[in-house]
């Protein structure tokens, strides 16, 4: 598998992510959540994700934005644990919840335990 993060495994249609907040479910670690829905689209991936930071939570648009790229780039380097197994397409949503950064080895493990959680929750529901 390449670790990548292509334009076609982002989530960018309004309608897709107005449908993932009123119908997705979410796990989290805090300080991230990850809300998902069962949904097919477009792609060739199994797995299109978007990845948002709270203007309210963290004022500066350097910040948001460093915080974003952070967060991108952890689910390229862990995006195994997210797609194994899935069969299905889903659409999903990173968001992160704290006001300040924290240091890129504890998101790692936050972002590790999230795929986890993840896999779990999709798996209870379909069995």
């Amino acid at each position: 598998m390449k670790f990548t993060y292509k334009k076609e495994e982002r989530l960018k249609s309004r309608k897709l992510i107005q449908q993932l907040f009123t119908e997705g479910m979410s796990v989290s670690v805090y300080p991230l959540q990850l809300v998902f829905l069962k949904k097919t689209h477009n792609s060739t991936t199994n797995l299109q994700i978007g990845v948002s930071v709270s203007k309210k939570k963290v004022s500066k648009a350097v910040q948001r934005n460093r915080i974003k790229r952070v967060l991108r780039e952890l689910f390229r380097r862990h995006k195994p644990y997210f797609t194994e197994g899935l069969s299905e397409q889903y659409v999903g949503m990173f968001l992160y919840v704290d006001k300040e950064l924290e240091t890129s080895a504890d998101l790692e493990i936050k972002m590790k335990e999230l795929a986890e959680k993840f896999i779990d929750r999709i798996k209870g529901f379909s069995v």
